[in-house]
C-alpha cells in the first residue's frame, strides 16, 4: 500500500523517507563498504556506480532525506562542514568577489582571509545583519557569492535571508546560507530565496557528538552544483560509509532534539537575562536581541539551542565561571545531547573578533532546571 503523499517533515525524518532495504526488508539501511563495483560483460556500468568516492550508495538515503527536509533539489555530504563550505568557494573563479559576515564560524572565516585570498578570491567581510552594509559591500557584476550564517556563531546575530537573497540576485550573485544552528526544523533558507544551504553535519543533524561531516543542499541542479560535485569527487572530500550511516540515524530524531534544546535554551536565556554578574545574555529569542524581530519572522517553533553569556569583569571572570561548572562540559562543538560551555576567544585564532568576556553555551538534552542550577552555583563563586 502506498504511503500518503502529504506527510509532515517530522514523519519523513523519523522514517528516513520510509526507505526499506530491498534484499532483507530491513527498516535500517545497511552500510556499504565496497570500494569498487563490477561492470557487465560489455564493460558497462549496470547501476551507474564505478568507484566509491563519487558513488557511495550509503550516502544516497541521508542525502535524499536532507534535500527533502530543506526543500532542495539535491544534497551532497562531505567529510566535514568546512570541506562542504570550502567547496562552494573553490567552485568560483580566481578574481571573483565574495561577501561574508565579519562574525561567523571562525574556521571558515580564517580560511577565507588566508587560503581563500591565496586562491584568488576577493573577500569582503561585513555586518551581514545590516541590510544596508550588505548592500554596500556587494559589487554588481563582480560579486558572485554572498555567504551568510544565521544565527551567527557566537553572538547569534540574525540575517534577514529573504532580504539578502534579493540583494544578491539583483547583483547577479548567489546566496549561500549556513543553516547549522537553525536546522530545517527552525528555518528553511531555500524557501526564503537562498540558492545553497550548508550544514556542519557534525552538529545538530547528527546530534550525538560522534560524527564529523558536512552537507550542502541546492535549490537547483545547475552548472554551479555540478561544479561543486566535481570538486567533492576530485578532492576526495566524501563522507565515509559508517559516518553516513550514523548521520542518518541521528537525523531520524532531529525534530525532537532541536525542539527540546531550543525550549531549554529559551528558558535558560530568560532566567539569566538580568543576572547581576552578567553583562549580557545573547540569544535571538530575547526581546532585546537586535535580531529578534527578524528571527521571529524566519525561525519557526523556536530560536535554537545556542546562547552566549558576556560576563562582567572580562576574560578572567569568564574563565573562572567556566572552571566552576559541574554539569556543563568544557568542550568545543555544539548540537549534541550533552551541554557544552567554552571560552571562544581561547579557541579561536589571533584575529578573532570575539569579545574576551564571552562564553558560548550549547544547550543539550539534560533537564533545564539542573543546567540553570549549575550556572547559578558557578556564578555565585565569582
Amino acid at each position: 500500500m502506498a504511503k500518503p503523499s502529504n506527510l509532515r517533515p517530522e514523519t519523513l525524518a523519523a522514517q528516513a523517507l520510509g526507505w526499506i532495504e530491498p534484499a532483507t526488508r530491513g527498516v535500517v539501511p545497511p552500510i556499504h563498504l565496497a570500494t569498487t563495483f563490477e561492470r557487465n560483460e560489455d564493460y558497462e556500468l549496470t547501476d551507474g556506480r564505478s568507484y566509491i568516492r563519487p558513488h557511495n550508495p550509503t550516502l544516497e538515503q541521508p542525502e535524499a532525506l536532507l534535500a527533502t527536509l530543506e526543500g532542495g533539489a539535491a544534497a551532497a555530504l562531505f567529510a566535514s562542514g568546512n570541506a562542504a563550505a570550502v567547496a562552494v568557494f573553490q567552485a568560483l573563479a580566481p578574481g571573483d568577489h565574495v561577501v561574508a559576515p565579519a562574525v561567523m564560524y571562525w574556521g571558515l572565516r580564517h580560511w577565507l582571509v588566508t587560503e581563500g585570498r591565496r586562491w584568488g578570491l576577493r573577500v569582503s567581510l561585513v555586518d551581514a545583519t545590516d541590510p544596508k552594509a550588505l548592500a554596500a559591500a556587494i559589487e554588481p557584476g563582480f560579486t558572485r557569492l554572498v555567504w551568510v550564517e544565521t544565527p551567527a556563531n557566537p553572538d547569534w546575530g540574525i540575517t534577514d535571508i529573504a532580504a539578502a537573497a534579493e540583494l544578491a540576485h539583483k547583483a547577479g550573485a548567489r546566496l549561500a546560507v549556513d543553516n547549522t544552528v537553525a536546522t530545517p526544523v527552525l528555518t528553511r533558507p531555500l524557501a526564503l530565496g537562498a540558492d545553497l544551504v550548508m550544514h556542519s553535519a557534525t552538529k545538530y543533524l547528527n546530534g550525538h557528538s560522534d560524527v564529523l561531516g558536512g552537507a550542502l543542499v541546492t535549490a537547483a541542479t545547475d552548472a554551479s552544483w555540478a561544479r561543486i560535485l566535481e570538486i567533492r569527487a576530485t578532492a576526495g572530500a566524501m563522507l565515509g560509509s559508517f559516518e553516513a550511516w550514523l548521520l542518518l540515524r541521528g537525523m531520524r530524531t532531529l525534530f525532537l532534539r532541536v525542539r527540546a534544546a531550543s525550549a531549554s535554551a529559551d528558558r535558560i536565556a530568560r532566567h539569566f537575562a538580568a543576572h547581576p554578574r552578567l553583562e549580557r545574555v545573547l540569544y535571538p529569542g530575547l526581546p532585546d536581541h537586535p535580531g529578534h524581530g527578524v528571527a521571529r519572522r524566519q525561525m519557526a517553533e523556536g530560536f535554537g539551542g545556542m546562547l552566549s553569556l558576556r560576563v562582567k569583569s572580562g576574560a578572567p571572570a569568564a574563565l573562572k565561571l567556566a572552571s566552576r561548572v559541574q554539569l556543563w562540559a568544557r568542550a568545543t562543538s555544539l548540537g549534541g545531547p550533552e551541554s557544552l560551555i567554552e571560552h571562544r576567544r581561547s579557541v579561536e585564532s589571533a584575529d578573532s573578533p570575539v569579545s574576551p568576556d564571552l562564553l558560548r553555551l550549547s544547550v543539550g538534552l539534560e533537564d533545564a532546571g539542573d543546567l540553570i542550577a549549575d550556572l547559578e552555583q558557578a556564578l555565585a563563586g565569582l
